[in-house]
Parts: C-alpha cells; sequence; structure tokens
C-alpha cells in the first residue's frame, strides 16, 4: 500500500485542531484593586456604572446579582434604599472592538529520505556449449522522513472584555454633595469570546479576593468556566462525583 505522506500530515493537524476546539477554554485575567481604608463603609447601593444604563436593565440586574453575592461574602450589607446607605458602588462593564492577529506556522513534508537495504534475486540458466547466462533483480528498502515545510499563515479575532467596581462614601456626598472614592477594583480580560455573559462570572470570580483591597499592582488569575469560584458566582452546585 503507498503511504500518502503530505495527506497523513493534514490529518495530523487536523486532529490535533479539533482536540484544542473541544478543550475547556481558560480564562487569563488581569485584577488591579486599589483602596483606603473603609472598613465602617459597608452598607451599600449598586448603581449602573455605563453611561444611560439603569437600574432595571435586565444585563444590568443579571451581572448586579453576582457582584453582589461577592460584595455580601466580603461583608457588605445590601442597603434597603438609598437613605440607608453609607456607600455607592457603581458597576461598569463592556467588550472592545474585535482585534485580528496573524499568525504563521509549518507542516512538515514527508517523503523519501534514502534507502535503508537491499536485495538481490536471480537465476544461473545454461545454454548449449557450456555457456550460461545470468539475470536478476535488485530491490530497495527506501527510508522516510522530513524533507522539508510548508509555510501557512491564519488569523485569529480577540476581545478586550472589562468591568469595574467604583465605590463612592455616600455620607460625604449627602453632606457636601463631593465625591469621595473610597476604592476602586478593575477586572480586565482579552480572550477570543465575544459573549460577556459568559465571560462575566469568570471576571467577578477572579476578583473575589480582591473587591475592596489595595492589591498594589495588577495581579494575573486564570480560570476555567468549571473552576467552583465561577460555579459559585452562578449559583450553580456542582453535584459531587458519584
Amino acid at each position: 500500500m503507498k503511504l500518502n505522506f503530505p495527506l497523513l500530515s493534514l490529518v495530523f493537524v487536523v486532529l490535533i485542531l479539533s482536540g484544542c476546539a473541544t478543550t475547556q477554554p481558560k480564562f487569563r485575567v488581569n485584577v488591579d484593586s486599589i483602596g483606603s481604608s473603609s472598613e465602617n463603609k459597608k452598607s451599600y447601593v449598586l448603581l449602573p456604572g455605563n453611561k444611560d444604563t439603569k437600574v432595571d436593565d435586565l444585563q444590568f440586574k443579571e451581572y448586579a446579582s453576582y457582584v453582589n453575592r461577592v460584595l455580601l461574602q466580603h461583608g457588605f450589607a445590601l442597603a434597603e434604599n438609598f437613605e440607608n446607605a453609607n456607600v455607592a458602588i457603581f458597576l461598569g462593564y463592556g467588550i472592545g472592538e474585535p482585534q485580528e492577529r496573524q499568525y504563521s506556522y509549518s507542516i512538515p513534508t514527508w517523503g523519501e529520505t534514502g534507502v535503508s537495504s537491499s536485495s538481490t534475486t536471480g537465476t544461473v540458466s545454461s545454454s548449449y556449449g557450456g555457456y550460461g547466462s545470468y539475470s536478476g533483480t535488485t530491490t530497495y528498502t527506501p527510508t522516510y522522513g522530513v524533507t522539508g515545510a510548508t509555510t501557512h499563515t491564519g488569523s485569529y479575532t480577540t476581545y478586550f472584555r472589562f468591568m469595574f467596581l467604583d465605590a463612592v462614601d455616600l455620607e460625604e456626598y449627602k453632606k457636601s454633595k463631593k465625591e469621595i472614592q473610597l476604592w476602586k477594583t478593575t477586572v480586565t480580560s482579552t480572550g477570543y469570546s465575544s459573549d460577556l455573559r459568559r465571560v462575566f462570572p469568570v471576571l467577578v470570580a477572579a476578583s473575589k479576593k480582591h473587591i475592596a483591597t489595595n492589591t498594589g499592582k495588577k495581579i494575573t488569575i486564570e480560570l476555567f468556566e468549571v473552576d467552583a469560584q465561577v460555579l459559585e458566582i452562578k449559583d450553580i452546585v456542582r453535584e459531587p462525583k458519584r
């Protein structure tokens, strides 16, 4: 059977790409939080940080439910109304324009690279007068390997996703109308998904330990969608393995 080595190379690449496609995507998230001491500012109202977004906006309400779970774990208490709150937390979020990026890769080409061995077979025949003749066939066994490579180019699209929580001293604002910032937590990620609803719980989960703190620098966290802290944000209880 004659092997088609370029075809085998193509099949090999397709299998690799298929495997990558079925793997759970890993999200690389950057968290940057800064703030001052505000331990006594825990009664909050959560407000939209995006322009023209209302508190009854369905998308805001969904994202706010994720953020509220984290804030409650940090000891915050959701105030019944604006008057009873001493801190206003603004939730902003968004996704950037698609960014197309180019890449190149090589696929090896296969073929004969030489001869590993040979064998000869033949027959001797005699003729009238005592003379003989010989006829033979030599068979060569080739070796196969990489003979070169072909270069290909491709492209992929990424999106910049972000959310931020910006806390303002509401007691001071009520007294003097001054906006005194207490802390701000910014969470960003760049990746293939343009679905912010899918990515947002991951952003919140990454920020969980750093909300209302001072990280001192940007911190990078890697998460999968099926990680426990992400499922917790989405209020999904994973069933134990049997």
